[in-house]
């Protein structure tokens, strides 16, 4: 199980992105048995993104790609309360760090989940925090 960011897919699916061809060698390389989940706020940020890179085909086919099965690529995992306040208390102890609500959703649902890696390129907002479920999440690609 991996968590994916949103600097991830907007790579996969930018060809122009400095960091596509690292991030397709990795996702060509995974298990087909990996699941890959992705919260709300990475959606949200995703399609911005996305759309303004790309346009907005791109984005309807990574919307294409999210939702709850097998068929997807990506498995939508939901927001709980207790994932909010997790985010605020995150929020606010790495504040110095800057890490927003997107990241800091990442970590809580890593935590609810018990998923200890997160696909993410910006290794600066995960590198040294430290989740309650392990000393340290492992960052992939």
């Amino acid at each position: 199980m991996i968590i994916v960011d949103t600097n991830i897919i907007l790579a996969l699916t930018d060809t122009r992105d400095d960091d596509h061809e690292r991030c397709k060698r990795w996702f060509d390389q995974l298990a087909p048995d990996v699941t890959l989940y992705v919260p709300p706020t990475v959606i949200a940020e995703v399609c911005y993104l996305v759309n303004r890179e790309v346009g907005p085909e791109a984005e309807a086919a990574v919307l294409d790609d999210i939702g709850d099965g097998d068929r997807y690529t990506y498995q939508l995992v939901d927001l709980l309360n207790e994932d909010i306040r997790r985010m605020a208390d995150l929020v606010r102890q790495y504040a110095d760090r800057e890490m927003g609500g997107t990241d800091a959703s990442i970590v809580a649902v890593a935590e609810r989940l018990k998923i200890n890696t997160v696909a993410t390129i910006n290794r600066k907002d995960f590198d040294n925090v430290r989740p309650k479920h392990v000393p340290a999440l492992s960052i992939v690609p």
